[in-house]
């Protein structure tokens, strides 16, 4: 303090670029009032627990849908490659970041997805904002999804600033009529591309893909399906909507992470061979980011590996979707149109959301609410996503726990 003045006033005073920050105060307020659920330290790992300040609690809220992330196999595949590649490739792919293991991980990827050809980028936020913003170009349409993964929706703004005038035109979820509508007015011969989930992050549904890829046929459209988490989600064998559908040609460019079911962080885009080349030399956050790191690359090469293999973990996975999709409907939540191991409770009122939040955590399970803007107004919701690797009595306890603490709360 000096003449009565804090050191945050003169803060605001005399750089007025940070006042916003300086005034936030939404953070503090639900941290003063023990609802603030974000950024909570993970101490210890063990599968389908955490230990979060000392407590262990059932995680109910992790993206690592196969349980790969903690194999054993997959986790001496990393430390190998750390051993012969080092820590850090210490470049772009561009440049001396590219490894004989990133070839061979693309080789095995396109071939997963029956595509000629994939390239991998160090996050799969870059995948979306690399491949997208190195396809569409200045004068396309780009027509996507309302509730597509921000990183898609990031992409098209950035290629929207690097072009001018990108034209973007969003259809409502599933929506086909207004999806068709929307392409019966670009002219047919104008580049255009859709873009869709295959699972939708939120939701837990799955895109109609055959009658997308159907319109995108008659208006002379390309189709780009990002499978994060699709792939080792759904398909007999875990290749994603595709095969889901039974139709592994439902899409022109197939995109994925590895940070869920793969158990490791980064991501693909698959397609031809032509379209990939093309990609690999435009794609800014490829060109100026380094390369994944060994270790992430290894691991990524393994789980698809396990993948393959073991498509009982899928099988697993499904089961247990089925599981608690029933059990949660049965106790009266509402759960939309929830089909896959991501399962939202939808609540609509934020602070009812953030309550029910704390209650569960309380009682030893880790969940996550999800509220504006990353979910429409009033659809606040905690999403619950599920690992083939949770037991069938972990899974009643949480059933139980729910409806008790949904209850007191009014929400059922």
């Amino acid at each position: 303090m000096m003449n009565g003045v804090s050191t945050v006033d003169q803060k605001i005073k005399h750089k007025s670029i940070f006042n916003k920050c300086h005034q936030w105060e939404e953070a503090a307020q639900a941290r003063e009032a023990g609802l603030y659920p974000f950024f909570k330290p993970i101490e210890h790992n063990i599968g389908t627990k955490v230990v979060i300040e000392g407590r262990e609690l059932l995680m109910a809220g992790s993206n690592n849908y196969l349980g790969l992330a903690l194999d054993p196999r997959v986790q001496e595949a990393a430390k190998t490659a750390i051993d012969e590649y080092g820590t850090s490739c210490s470049g772009s792919r561009f440049m001396n970041g590219t490894l004989v293991l990133h070839e061979a991980l693309e080789y095995e990827l396109a071939d997963f997805v029956n595509k000629e050809s994939a390239l991998c980028f160090t996050t799969g936020y870059q995948t979306n904002l690399g491949a997208i913003t190195a396809v569409a170009g200045r004068g396309d349409h780009i027509i996507s999804d309302k509730y597509n993964h921000a990183s898609i929706m990031d992409a098209i703004f950035l290629g929207t600033g690097l072009h001018r005038n990108i034209h973007l035109h969003r259809y409502k979820h599933n929506d086909l009529a207004e999806l068709e509508r929307i392409l019966k007015r670009i002219p047919r011969n104008t580049p255009k591309l859709i873009i869709t989930d295959g699972v939708f992050s939120m939701e837990g549904d799955i895109a109609k893909l055959p009658e997308i890829k159907a319109l995108a046929d008659k208006y002379n459209a390309g189709l780009y399906l990002d499978e994060a988490h699709a792939i080792g989600v759904i398909g007999k064998t875990g290749r994603g909507t595709t095969e889901y559908y039974g139709d592994s040609n439902l899409a022109d460019l197939v995109m994925c992470t590895f940070s869920k079911s793969l158990g490791s962080i980064g991501g693909f885009i698959a397609g031809d061979e032509g379209i990939i080349d093309y990609i690999k030399h435009y794609a800014r956050p490829l060109i100026f980011s380094a390369s994944i790191p060994p270790a992430n690359a290894a691991a990524a090469r393994k789980s698809l590996e396990i993948l393959k293999q073991e498509p009982e973990r899928v099988h697993r996975l499904g089961q247990i979707a089925d599981k608690m999709i029933n059990g949660f409907r049965d106790l009266g939540f509402n759960i939309g149109t929830a089909e896959t191991p991501i399962i939202p409770l939808v609540i609509g009122d934020t602070e009812k959301t953030f309550l029910f939040w704390k209650a569960l955590f309380e009682r030893g399970i880790y969940v996550n609410p999800v509220i504006t803007p990353a979910v429409p107004p009033n659809r606040s919701m905690i999403r619950t996503s599920f690992m083939a690797t949770h037991t069938d009595a972990e899974l009643d306890m949480f059933l139980e726990i729910a409806e008790e603490e949904a209850k007191k709360l009014e929400i059922i």
